[in-house]
């Protein structure tokens, strides 16, 4: 793991656009005025992905038309309406749109984050989701224009998936080129969820055991398992805080 220092200190920056089969936010998304930001996804170890989602349209009747086309998803498990935050900027008065803020989880075996995640694309801001199709922004500690096609064409293979690179952007500053959620971690929680993202623990089915990662990182399972779940409560924020609250 020494070399992660000289990893954060290079990358890129991609936009894609992106479609897969049986994805609920495309399924919902398609035809509908509105559209879905999702602001952080992530395999639980309860076995289910738990995500944080944002639903925007330009009147409330759109929002709650694209909020119960989610509940009535065979591929959704629960949906739930959150309250606002206090101190909390809407997304929705930035974009201009009424909004409302959902916590959903769902099947992993649906999802595209963990195969981007398994080659090193790491999320890197919200994904907007209109009219069937996903906008990802992703950090990547690699600038080879020809491995990151490689990877992605990968990823497109494996997941019967259409994906469009829109936009690469090389960065050789730590500073600048880090992922905004992932400065989130301190140093060795960094280090210990990006050794599971590289080993493939966040993949459906998982690549690594919780033993077989804590012998890699040099430390025992509980404190690999404290590493990661300190890490997933910063990477999913408020939501999760607000889901513990409700039992």
């Amino acid at each position: 793991m020494g070399s992660l220092s000289t990893a954060a200190s290079s990358g890129a920056r991609l936009t894609l656009e992106l479609w897969h089969p049986n994805c609920w936010t495309l399924e919902v998304t398609m035809g509908a005025p509105g559209g879905l930001l999702a602001h952080t996804v992530y395999n639980a170890t309860d076995g289910r992905v738990k995500g944080h989602f944002t639903v925007y349209g330009s009147s409330i009747d759109e929002i709650e038309s694209l909020i119960e086309e989610t509940r009535a998803s065979p591929l959704t498990e629960s949906v739930v309406v959150m309250q606002r935050r206090t101190g909390y900027t809407d997304p929705g008065s930035l974009l201009g749109y009424a909004t409302r803020e959902l916590f959903v989880e769902y099947d992993p075996v649906n999802t595209i984050s963990d195969a981007l995640a398994s080659r090193g694309f790491i999320q890197d801001g919200p994904v907007r989701v209109s009219d069937g199709i996903e906008h990802w922004s992703v950090f990547v500690s690699d600038t080879d224009r020809e491995r990151l096609h490689e990877r992605l064409d990968k990823v497109a293979e494996t997941q019967d998936a259409e994906i469009t690179v829109t936009k690469i952007t090389t960065r050789t500053n730590a500073s600048t080129s880090e992922p905004v959620r992932l400065s989130l971690l301190s140093p060795r929680q960094r280090e210990v969820f990006e050794l599971a993202c590289e080993h493939g623990y966040y993949s459906w089915p998982r690549e690594v055991t919780t033993r077989e990662l804590a012998e890699k990182a040099g430390i025992s399972k509980t404190t690999l398992l404290e590493h990661l779940r300190k890490s997933e409560a910063k990477l999913l924020g408020p939501a999760i805080e607000r889901m513990s609250t409700r039992g």
